[in-house]
């Protein structure tokens, strides 16, 4: 049940609620790997759950007070703590599969050797560990060697994680904690299948829809984005004229869905669009923006996001790519 970015932007445009509309993007973003290559998990086991999915999120856009009690606490500063709210509130409260246990961690003589993220149990009785990740990469590629696309040329913004890295840690690690003797012996009656829900964004050199063969384990229809140097960025601006555009600086917990932009913030933003590429243009550290334009029935839209990254992180990012085995 897989949709496409336009199918994406449909679905969850239809909720005005902002922590509503992270968990849409969350239920219903393509997966970043293709099936083969690792088990993916599926919100939903039929059409049928798909739809009642959709009207209950209608009704909890209407009155998010329970999702935001659970969801925005002060105490959530990291991205994936906050999508892992999102699905564990979905699962305890909405019609698909029943929540059994979340953040269950293993032990071996007194020493955490791991944490499955959530067991649940379909509405056919199939019981499913999930392992949660979401991740946004940029694609850097050496122009000195061009070669197949790996994962290793995948790289977080702050040159930390590496795809490469994180996919072998889920499928060789996480996904094996529930056939381990220490889950076992916690007494979740089985067998469980794991399953990874992995959803994000890859971001590509240059302009969004420039064509870039992704690595064969990502999935065809995964969520692109582009990236600039700060020098780019500033060569971008001096050649085109952006009076029609508003720029918004993403902060990290604005990383998933796409936000509402009304008239008047739209109009302050251009109003400040110097300042903004000002300071996009010195920028000391991988910055995500996005850009929003006026639609045909007058609304502010999303139509792009990217990273503006420092002139030194290209370079920076191929060694780290290149430290890959």
């Amino acid at each position: 049940m897989a949709v496409q970015a336009s199918e994406l932007t449909r679905l969850v445009d239809r909720f005005d609620d902002v922590t509503v509309r992270d968990l849409a993007w969350l239920l219903f973003a393509p997966d970043l790997l293709r099936e083969g290559d690792a088990t993916l998990a599926h919100p939903f086991a039929s059409t049928h759950e798909r739809d009642a999915t959709l009207a209950w999120l209608k009704t909890l856009d209407a009155a998010p007070q329970p999702l935001h009690d659970h969801a925005r606490d002060p105490k959530f500063t990291r991205l994936g703590i906050y999508a892992e709210s999102l699905i564990r509130f979905f699962l305890s409260h909405g019609p698909a599969a029943r929540l059994v246990a979340a953040n269950v961690p293993l032990r071996q003589q007194r020493r955490t050797i791991g944490e499955c993220d959530f067991l649940l149990e379909s509405a056919s009785g199939v019981r499913l560990h999930w392992e949660l990740a979401v991740k946004f990469y940029l694609h850097i590629s050496d122009d000195d060697a061009p070669s197949a696309v790996r994962l290793s040329d995948y790289v977080g913004p702050n040159l930390q994680d590496r795809f490469d890295l994180k996919h072998a840690r889920l499928v060789t690690h996480q996904l094996a904690l529930t056939s381990r003797a220490e889950f076992a012996a916690l007494g979740f009656a089985g067998p469980w299948r794991a399953q990874l829900f992995i959803k994000g964004r890859l971001f590509y050199h240059g302009v969004e829809d420039e064509h870039v063969e992704p690595a064969p384990e990502i999935g065809a229809s995964h969520l692109r984005g582009w990236w600039l140097t700060a020098s780019e960025w500033r060569e971008a601006r001096a050649n085109g004229s952006d009076d029609e555009r508003a720029w918004v600086v993403q902060p990290r917990m604005a990383w998933l869905a796409s936000r509402r932009l009304d008239a008047a913030a739209a109009a302050t933003l251009i109003a400040e669009s110097e300042a903004i590429r000002a300071r996009l243009e010195t920028t000391a550290a991988p910055t995500m923006i996005a850009a929003y334009a006026r639609d045909e029935a007058g609304e502010w839209t999303e139509q792009s996001r990217g990273f503006i990254v420092p002139d030194d992180w290209p370079e920076r990012a191929r060694a780290f790519a290149a430290a890959a085995p």
